[in-house]
C-alpha cells in the first residue's frame, strides 16, 4: 500500500477520531459509501463556492463604495466602509481555506478508496489461484490491506462531517385543508442520526398553529437521511399520520429553503420546513 493509515493521518493533520460523528464509540461505520460522499462532497463544494462568489461579489461593491467615498473625503465612512472590507476578506480567506480542506480530505478518500478497490481485486485473483504458501501469506497480506484502507476512508468520512456546517431547520407548520381542524393536537418528530427533535403543536380556532419549539440546529450526517414522523394526539392515544425520510443534499446552498414534505401517500397532510444551511 503506497500511502499508510498513520501517514493518511498525520498528513492531513486531524483530530482524535473521537470528534467525529461516524467514529464515535457504539456508532462506527465500517462500511463506506464512496457514491455517497461524493454526492456530499460536490453539494458541499457547490455550496462554498456559492458562498465565496456571494462574498467576492460584496467585497467588490464595497471596494467601489470605498474609492468613491475617498475621493469625497468623507473620512468616517470611508474608516467605516474599511472596517468592512478587512471582514470581508477575512472571511473570503476562512472559505478559500475551506474549500482547500474540503477538496484535501476528498482527495485523500478517493486514493483509499482505489487503494481499497486494487487490494480487493487482487485478493479475489489470489483466492482463485492454487493454494501455496506464497498465495496464502500474499491473501493474508491483502486482507490487511483492505481492512487498513476501509479504516481509513470511515476516518477520513468523520473528518469530512467536521466540515459539513450547520442545517438551521424551522418549523413553519401543517397543512391539510379540511383535514386540520381547531383543537387538533400533532407531535412532530425529526431525526438525523443520533440527533432528534420532538415538538408538540396545536390547531387554534383562527385556523393558526402554535408550537412549542420553533427552531433546532442539525449536524449534517454523510450516512443518514432526515426521518419524519408526525402523530395526531387524541387525548391520552396516538394516531400515526406518517413517517416519511427526506434527504439533505439539497440543503448545501447559501439561501434558505422553503421544504414541504408529503407526510401522508395522497399529500392530503404536509409539513412546512424552512432550512438555513
Amino acid at each position: 500500500k503506497s500511502l499508510s493509515r498513520s501517514s493518511v493521518r498525520s498528513r492531513m493533520s486531524l483530530k482524535p477520531p473521537k470528534a467525529y460523528n461516524s467514529l464515535q464509540k457504539g456508532a462506527l461505520i465500517w462500511d463506506p459509501k464512496p457514491l455517497q460522499v461524493k454526492k456530499i462532497f460536490e453539494a458541499l463544494k457547490k455550496g462554498l463556492n456559492e458562498y465565496l462568489e456571494a462574498h467576492q461579489a460584496e467585497l467588490d461593491y464595497l471596494s467601489d463604495r470605498h474609492k468613491d467615498t475617498k475621493r469625497n473625503s468623507r473620512l468616517a465612512f470611508y474608516y467605516d466602509l474599511d472596517k468592512q472590507i478587512r471582514s470581508v476578506e477575512r472571511y473570503i480567506r476562512k472559505l478559500e481555506f475551506h474549500i482547500s480542506k474540503v477538496e484535501e480530505l476528498y482527495e485523500a478518500y478517493c486514493i483509499q478508496c482505489r487503494l481499497r478497490d486494487g487490494a480487493t481485486n487482487m485478493k479475489q485473483a489470489f483466492s482463485l489461484s492454487p493454494a501455496t504458501k506464497a498465495s496464502r501469506e500474499s491473501l493474508v497480506e491483502l486482507y490487511k490491506n483492505v481492512q487498513e484502507c476501509t479504516e481509513d476512508m470511515c476516518f477520513i468520512e468523520g473528518a469530512l462531517e467536521v466540515h459539513l456546517g450547520e442545517f438551521h431547520v424551522k418549523m413553519k407548520g401543517l397543512v391539510g385543508f379540511a383535514r386540520l381542524c381547531p383543537g387538533d393536537q400533532y407531535e412532530v418528530f425529526m431525526r438525523l442520526g443520533r440527533q432528534k427533535w420532538r415538538l408538540k403543536g396545536k390547531i387554534e380556532t383562527d385556523d393558526s398553529q402554535t408550537w412549542d419549539e420553533e427552531e433546532k440546529i442539525f449536524i449534517p450526517n454523510l450516512h443518514e437521511k432526515f426521518e419524519i414522523k408526525v402523530t395526531e394526539l387524541r387525548g391520552l392515544a396516538t394516531v400515526l399520520v406518517g413517517v416519511v425520510t427526506c434527504d439533505s443534499i439539497t440543503f448545501f446552498t447559501t439561501k434558505p429553503q422553503a421544504i414541504i414534505v408529503d407526510i401522508t401517500e395522497l399529500g392530503t397532510i404536509k409539513l412546512r420546513l424552512e432550512v438555513l444551511w
